[in-house]
């Protein structure tokens, strides 16, 4: 339904959803990757470069598995963020994750060393 501004509202998907509509749209290619738990512990596996992924909830914790050694993850940060590691260790990691449960984020494993990027304003 069409409100009084010419607005249509997003009522029939879910944020994530949505995000995965847009990159898909944006010729993004990706994979999903399911979290391990409920809270959103998350792990990427595979060898070498191990692909483009989206998170599939909120994630609390992301780990890029031993023998991974790039990858590329969009994600929501959930409100208890706990960060990246890297075959299980903190991992180095540049920019700045405000978890708000909403934000497009890109994290990209090169080197041992996490980028993160807001996808959205």
């Amino acid at each position: 339904m069409i409100n009084a501004d010419r607005i249509v509202p997003v009522i029939k998907t879910d944020l994530l959803s949505l995000y995965g509509t847009i990159l898909k749209v944006a010729n993004v290619s990706f994979g999903v990757v399911e979290a391990s738990t409920v809270e959103g512990d998350f792990t990427v596996t595979g060898t070498g470069a191990a692909g483009t992924f989206l998170g599939n909830q909120p994630v609390k914790t992301l780990d890029f598995a031993t023998g991974v050694t790039s990858a590329t993850v969009y994600f929501v940060a959930a409100y208890d963020f706990g960060g990246f590691t890297v075959a299980g260790a903190a991992a180095t990691t540049t920019g700045t994750v405000t978890p708000d449960d909403a934000t497009l984020y890109k994290a990209e494993l090169s080197g041992g060393t996490v980028t993160v990027t807001a996808v959205t304003p």
